[in-house]
């Protein structure tokens, strides 16, 4: 929705602007200035990226038209939720995890943090990060550093997208240049027409550097920085799974496993350190 927002600033600013100053918005609709920057635009999308990219670029910008990464409830929720395994597992023994991690869209802990179990990737996380201990496959203390390696894949793996709308952004104001071009070698084969004429095409070629301009510092680069503040969230909730299952797995008891985990997350989303433990004592409680 602010990204929606923002957008609609940016446009209202620019037509506006040029409107107090006299001009018409009918004079910017220049279909041929549109049709090359936007085919050469997504031209250059389609040969700098692999089908896997494409698909990430696609998701993320559908994701940074909604809630951008997690929210301060959906980490809350984690804590929570990794509060509930590490005593179970201080109570039942670490297999008593295994029923949970076999089946955990029928498990009684997932099943009460919806916001948690509707995202494959994390669930996948989890598990496989409990999974070694479980099995009893690794060492307490190498568990972190796997876990560690497979969140920094995972940020490799998220920068593709940013990566090549940071490339299309660079490259419209030269896409805007190249229309530009194409607009005054139309003006030059219509000068024999009158100077009317010839207005009308240099305004179109101008048109094109413009737009080229305004989609690179107006929408591109600034959709490129939320989703990069989008992808920091997600990756802070892998590394918040990474902090607690590591502390638990060396021997911090649940509730200081959770407070490290706690003490990771930016102030935006981090739960105060006396309201986390009343709400892991009533959890304990009940």
């Amino acid at each position: 929705m602010l990204l929606a927002i923002g957008y609609i600033i940016v446009l209202g600013s620019i037509l506006g602007g040029f409107m107090i100053a006299g001009g018409k918005p009918i004079l910017l609709l220049h279909i041929s200035e549109f049709v090359v920057i936007g085919g050469v635009s997504v031209g250059v999308l389609i040969v700098s990226s692999p089908s896997t990219v494409l698909k990430n670029v696609v998701k993320d910008i559908k994701e940074s038209f909604g809630q951008s990464g997690a929210s301060a409830e959906e980490f809350m929720d984690l804590l929570k939720m990794l509060y509930e395994l590490f005593m179970l597992s201080r109570k039942g023994g670490l297999i008593a995890l295994d029923e949970h991690m076999g089946d955990p869209h029928n498990s009684s802990i997932f099943n009460k943090y919806p916001s948690f179990l509707k995202h494959p990737e994390r669930v996948e996380f989890l598990i496989n990060a409990l999974r070694p201990i479980v099995d009893g496959k690794i060492k307490p203390e190498q568990l972190q550093s796997l876990l560690i390696e497979e969140v920094e894949c995972k940020e490799e793996e998220a920068g593709g997208s940013i990566s090549v709308l940071s490339l299309i952004g660079d490259s419209l104001p030269g896409i805007g240049i190249v229309a530009a071009v194409l607009g005054i070698i139309n003006t030059m084969a219509a000068i024999a027409e009158g100077p009317e004429k010839v207005g009308e095409k240099v305004a179109a070629a101008l048109t094109g550097t413009f737009l080229g301009v305004l989609g690179a510092y107006g929408f591109i680069n600034p959709l490129c920085k939320r989703i990069q503040f989008g992808h920091k969230s997600h990756l802070m909730y892998f590394n918040t799974m990474v902090k607690a299952v590591s502390g638990f797995a060396k021997g911090l008891a649940p509730v200081m496993a959770i407070e490290v985990a706690r003490r990771s997350l930016d102030k935006a989303v981090q739960p105060t350190a006396d309201n986390l433990e009343k709400i892991l004592k009533n959890l304990k409680s009940s």
